[in-house]
């Protein structure tokens, strides 16, 4: 029978941090772009899933354009905390999440950077000096997305997903890190916009204090004090994923601060600090098992 009998599952993909594809160039270079993101997205959900190249239509949703962090002022790079206040904020309670201890941090009220990295090294046995890289970088994009409910660049990347989303109508969306909480957001902001399954990697969208209670729409008391946020639109299956050991998805279960959640997996994707790249979400077996009932298998 010729692939032509079954159509391919369409997947809208959304990336997180650290995909900018740089500043000044072209549109068509920027789809030639998109296009080669699109296809490596499709190699990695092939992979796990062991299909053909033809099951599959993937679009890539990019955003990193519409953020516009702002420039490190001089001698930032060398400074043990964050001159964005915000970016601080995110730093010291993304520290205290992943368990921190206090003697680390010295005993200030703002955690240092130099100590998270350090101590994030010894703990994940990584290199310090490209780990403070990640922190700082991951600390950018994410304030500069969630810097205000109405500041132009959420505004900006929550409408390009959205927009990405409406004109590819897909039955899958699969969003990671940063990606999640942008597409979680657009789902909301255009509840026309109803994909069958979100399927969300290594999100950050339950990080208190700086992530979660800034989200639109906002978390509501639940039961006493606790609050809870709102399940996505219509009938849109929400699954979420996070390897138990990935820094990012902290905390790591959704469910516990999310009503809406169909399934919400803690899974290994890989032994190595790679467990926050999408590539290893994108070909594990739990990605691969959530997605094989759209295309049949």
């Amino acid at each position: 029978m010729s692939s032509n009998a079954t159509p391919r599952l369409r997947v809208v993909a959304v990336h997180g941090i650290y995909n900018s594809f740089g500043t000044g160039i072209s549109d068509a270079r920027k789809e030639e772009l998109r296009a080669l993101k699109a296809a490596a997205w499709a190699r990695d959900l092939q992979s796990g899933l062991g299909i053909s190249p033809d099951r599959l239509d993937v679009d890539f949703a990019y955003y990193a354009d519409r953020l516009r962090p702002g420039p490190a002022a001089q001698g930032e790079q060398e400074s043990d905390f964050l001159n964005d206040p915000l970016a601080q904020k995110m730093l010291d309670a993304w520290a205290r999440e992943l368990g921190l201890p206090d003697e680390v941090a010295q005993g200030h009220a703002a955690v240092p950077l130099r100590a998270l990295a350090s101590w994030m090294a010894r703990r994940f046995n990584l290199a310090e000096g490209p780990l403070g890289v990640f922190i700082r970088l991951l600390c950018s994009e994410v304030t500069a997305y969630l810097r205000s409910a109405d500041a132009p660049e959420r505004i900006a990347a929550r409408e390009e997903v959205a927009a990405r989303i409406a004109q590819y109508r897909p039955r899958v969306v699969v969003a990671h890190s940063l990606g999640s909480v942008v597409a979680y957001e657009a789902l909301h902001a255009h509840p026309e916009l109803q994909p069958e399954l979100f399927l969300t990697l290594g999100s950050p969208l339950a990080l208190p204090r700086v992530v979660f209670e800034r989200l639109i729409p906002a978390p509501r008391p639940a039961d006493g004090p606790q609050l809870r946020g709102a399940g996505l639109p219509g009938r849109t299956r929400w699954v979420n994923i996070a390897d138990p050991g990935d820094p990012v998805a902290v905390p790591s279960q959704l469910s516990r601060s999310f009503d809406g959640i169909a399934l919400d997996h803690t899974t290994a994707v890989s032994a190595l600090f790679r467990f926050h790249h999408a590539e290893n979400y994108l070909r594990c077996a739990t990605t691969a098992a959530t997605i094989a009932p759209y295309l049949g298998i």
